[in-house]
């Protein structure tokens, strides 16, 4: 019994304490939740695990006759010399609804479909001999039979038809106008904000009829490609065709007022970056690349940190505008196209439409000269290997976890033009320039009794 007791006065002898590593899994049960740091070190892990796990070809049909998207395929194939316009193949967007139920996919022919992900999923069994989606598990199919650019889940659920002030008519040209992005408020279903081809914000409110009651202007008529709003549904950002940045503030003073008024109201950007002057102030970027003005495809908000805005360049270039501080403060700059022989010209007629996953800080973008995607760690921190501050040396000697943490590309089976992330478990769904849905996930392993289990 003596040995367990501790006398009143411990002998003077000291032992050398072992050093500690920390009990990562232990303060995670303790706290209940993750830490930042160990957050982004299981980062690594998860973009680590992904890899094409099925492709569905678009090779559907309405009323029993092949859709337009599936005869457009067909006729590219057939005639290899004189291919169908590659204007007229591809997807354009994709999105999930709220819950991961649905997916919604557009393609430049023209044809809506709304998937069920489960059915669409199930699907990717790595032993069935056929990867072929089952078409009577659409929820819907429509071939419209004109370009679609973008599509968004209406949060109101009711069918509408809303017109811009601005009508243009071109005649004997190709250049396409219309609407380029659409956002929804989550405060208010009954508002609607779209860009158009003349850089133009147009802001709906619903309730009032259907022409828009304020115009957000730039100071120039180029097409402005994408359109977000800030997490407080006060601040709308807008990024195109000359590599700059607009911001628009709602409130105009007063919470909301832009959205109360029921004249037709034009409103100047706040502020706005130009991109290509934000790059240039990072040193070791500007001494290896030649920084010009490129176009915008893409801008969206970090859905786990509300602060980075994402933009993706047609050269292929990715960061993040900080748009707390003013400041881009990671940059992913991958090979140029031309040094794997792809196509630039043909390039430029896709906007590549990347994706955050739900958590983690990792964006998705198809690659601008391979078939595939790249995860981008974009971790609001240093420790990120994007971040323009990153030193392998000090990330070695602070974080006690060893240098694991790097993008990640994943080949696939097609070039991609747009992407998707599951808002729940973080499957990411690939549009590409053939008009086929790629799934990437964690690969299927087989156990006894033929059942099946996902590595996450």
């Amino acid at each position: 019994m003596e040995k367990y007791l501790v006398p009143l006065n411990p002998s003077p002898v000291t032992h050398k304490r072992l050093p500690s590593h920390g009990w990562k899994r232990s303060l995670i049960e303790l706290n209940g939740r993750f830490e930042p740091k160990y957050r982004h070190h299981l980062s690594a892990l998860l973009m680590q695990s992904y890899s094409e796990i099925g492709a569905f070809s678009h090779f559907y049909h309405v009323n029993g006759v092949p859709c337009q998207t599936h005869l457009n395929r067909i006729d590219s194939v057939a005639n290899m010399d004189s291919p169908v316009p590659i204007t007229r193949q591809g997807i354009s967007a994709l999105e999930f609804d709220t819950k991961g139920v649905y997916l919604v996919s557009v393609t430049k022919s023209g044809c809506l479909t709304v998937h069920d992900f489960e059915s669409l999923y199930c699907h990717t069994n790595a032993l069935l001999q056929c990867l072929k989606e089952d078409e009577s598990k659409h929820v819907l199919h429509l071939s419209l039979n004109r370009q679609l650019d973008v599509v968004r889940w209406n949060l109101s659920n009711q069918d509408e038809v809303l017109r811009t002030r601005r009508t243009v008519t071109v005649h004997g040209s190709e250049v396409h106008k219309g609407l380029t992005d659409i956002a929804f408020t989550t405060v208010d279903k009954s508002r609607l904000i779209a860009s158009d081809t003349n850089g133009v914000i147009n802001l709906w409110d619903r309730r009032m009829g259907v022409l828009p009651s304020i115009e957000l202007t730039t100071n120039c008529r180029s097409t402005i490609n994408s359109i977000q709003l800030n997490v407080e549904n006060q601040l709308v950002f807008g990024a195109g065709r000359h590599g700059i940045i607009y911001m628009w503030d709602l409130r105009g003073g007063r919470a909301s007022a832009a959205f109360q008024s029921h004249k037709e109201v034009c409103h100047p950007p706040v502020t706005y970056w130009k991109l290509a002057s934000m790059l240039e102030k990072i040193g070791t970027l500007k001494a290896q690349s030649a920084i010009v003005p490129k176009e915008v495809h893409s801008i969206d908000f970090d859905p786990s940190c509300p602060y980075q805005l994402a933009f993706h360049l047609d050269d292929g270039w990715s960061g993040v505008l900080d748009i707390y501080n003013f400041q881009v403060t990671h940059v992913h700059c991958p090979p140029p196209a031309w040094l794997n022989d792809s196509n630039i010209s043909a390039d430029l007629l896709y906007l590549r439409k990347p994706s955050w996953l739900p958590t983690y800080s990792v964006y998705v973008v198809g690659s601008s000269s391979a078939n595939g995607i790249h995860l981008l760690d974009f971790y609001p921190d240093p420790s990120s290997p994007c971040h323009v501050d990153y030193s392998e040396e000090d990330v070695e000697r602070h974080s006690g976890l060893g240098n694991q943490k790097q993008n990640k590309f994943v080949p696939l089976s097609e070039a991609v033009t747009a992407c998707a992330t599951h808002p729940i478990n973080g499957t990411i769904i690939a549009g590409t320039k053939h008009s086929s849905l790629t799934v990437v996930s964690q690969r299927k392993q087989s156990i006894s009794g033929g059942s099946h289990f996902i590595q996450k």
